[in-house]
């Protein structure tokens, strides 16, 4: 066990590490080329300030980290000068006991869970549909929309804009004139209802003027309130250093689910970046720990969604992957799996693949935007054995029947091992392990670090779907063991075999 405030490790022959960023999974495992990164920076991410290996190392600071990797050393130093010991524990394991071990130290598992309805039916978000412009009448249509074309009912979303204003935490009365009696309806039909919220409080308002009185707003470094760009313009942050600030946002969310009966809420910003080292806040704190205050207080809520988060493994959060595009690789549908394979390996368990088809909404808004009506069904596939999936554009009004109904069926199938689901959540609040994993996790004597494009669902599903165009075929890589196919093929591993994989194909076995 060694404790500094720099530390240098000679990284071991065939020795990979996970870790710090989500959004670095793309380029995930470190070690066997040069990687540097700051952990001060966490645009649009959640992060941890952990490292592990496949030789059972870990690094652990409670501070935000730089690490360099070359192909022989790893350097890490805390970031920005700040003082606090860097960790380094364990060895001669495997990627699983050095997640244990980390986890058990420094982000023991709370045994809890966000509602298991997030996980075992899927979830419907507005935001593509309806932008900035949703209304109580478009939201109905679109849950009655849905159950029409035969998708299950599951937790609904209602994105930005459905209230007053940015700190006005009431329905608009022109666009949602009865909000209880939509809840009671989408509550008749089979659904969950969640709100989409956010930190900031629009300036020059009347609960601005109200906040600034009670001392619950962020200032700059010059004394002055604090009023940041962000994607909807400019405004100001409250303080969730102060309790009595965290005390009135949460009675305005808790005023929502005791009047109107909302079940939760979508958090969405957050992000370290929104803050800056010298703002003045009722306790002196970093920009990342700003945003770990701001998730703390999704953890008053079963129902909850995150896309910015730092050092909040453990606890019962939802975190769903950065907005992606509406393409196939880059930041499209080719970053999905080993994004959420670097969740899973940095203690985030409870985790949603962005919407289907891609969340960006820049992506369907350009005068280049084509659907790609494969994508869309290849998006859900993927998904589909996710521990969540969350559909917004809708599959009933973008594509034809066949394409459509191939995006029901994945949905169908997400519910049918729903039990499955819930009983590896349940598994991961108890232990800390990931429920989507990696083979590498779950197999760590086979060499199957660099595989990304395949994931485990526990440790007895294996899950290879389609993430090329036009593909008609897939090489996949079977582990140790008897896997047996949905149409009831057996293949023994381990070996490599090639696919095929026509549009209405997921591939994924079941160990025997």
């Amino acid at each position: 066990m060694t404790n500094l405030y720099k530390l240098e490790l000679a990284l071991l022959p065939g020795e990979y590490w996970w870790g710090g960023r989500v959004e670095d999974g793309i380029v995930m495992p470190f070690g066997s080329s040069l990687v540097q990164q700051d952990l001060w920076s966490l645009k649009g991410n959640q992060g941890m300030p952990l490292l592990i290996s496949n030789r059972g190392r870990y690094v652990w600071s409670e501070q935000p980290i730089v690490f360099d990797f070359s192909p022989t050393m790893l350097t890490i130093q805390t970031s920005h000068g700040l003082r606090g010991e860097i960790i380094c524990g364990g060895e001669h394991g495997d990627l699983r006991s050095a997640l244990r071990e980390a986890s058990r130290r420094f982000f023991p598992p709370q045994n809890l869970l966000p509602d298991p309805f997030l996980l075992t039916s899927p979830q419907y978000n507005t935001w593509i549909e309806m932008v900035y412009n949703p209304t109580q009448s478009k939201v109905l249509q679109y849950a009655h929309s849905l159950l029409e074309h035969g998708f299950p009912p599951g937790v609904l979303m209602i994105d930005d804009n459905w209230m007053n204003d940015y700190g006005d935490w009431r329905f608009h009365p022109g666009r949602f004139p009865t909000p209880k009696l939509l809840v009671e309806q989408l509550h008749g039909l089979g659904f969950k209802v969640m709100l989409w919220t956010c930190p900031f409080v629009s300036p020059d308002s009347v609960v601005y003027r109200n906040l600034l009185t009670k001392g619950f707003l962020i200032r700059s470094g010059s004394g002055e309130i604090a009023v940041r760009p962000w994607w909807n313009g400019w405004s100001a942050i409250l303080d969730f250093t102060n309790p009595e600030a965290v005390a009135w946002y949460r009675s305005s969310l808790d005023i929502l689910m005791e009047q109107v009966g909302v079940d939760g809420f979508k958090f969405d910003a957050g992000d370290p970046e929104f803050y800056q080292p010298d703002d003045i806040s009722a306790s002196s704190i970093t920009p990342v720990e700003h945003c770990r205050r701001y998730s703390m207080i999704g953890t008053h809520y079963r129902l909850n969604e995150f896309r910015a988060s730092w050092k909040t493994a453990g606890l019962p959060l939802v975190q769903r992957l950065r907005d992606k595009d509406h393409r196939w690789d880059g930041t499209g549908l080719s970053c999905l799996i080993p994004n959420s394979l670097a969740q899973g390996l940095m203690g985030y368990a409870f985790i949603c693949p962005d919407m289907i088809g891609g969340g960006e909404i820049l992506s369907f808004n350009t005068l280049s935007f084509r659907l790609d009506s494969e994508l869309f069904v290849r998006f859900a596939q993927c998904s589909a054995l996710f521990p969540m999936m969350q559909f917004s554009a809708a599959p009933w009004r973008m594509l034809d029947r066949t394409h459509r109904e191939l995006c029901r069926e994945s949905a169908l199938l997400h519910v049918r091992m729903a039990t499955e689901i819930e009983q590896l959540a349940r598994h991961a609040a108890h232990t800390g392990e990931p429920i989507l994993r990696h083979l590498a996790y779950c197999f760590p004597d086979g060499g199957y670090e660099m595989i990304k494009d395949q994931f485990m669902l526990g440790d007895d599903i294996l899950v290879a779907p389609v993430l090329h165009k036009n593909a008609i075929s897939r090489e996949v890589v079977f582990p140790p063991g008897e896997w047996m196919s949905e149409d009831g093929k057996l293949v023994d591993g381990p070996s490599s075999r090639r696919v095929d994989v026509k549009l209405s194909t997921l591939p994924w076995y079941r160990r025997q």
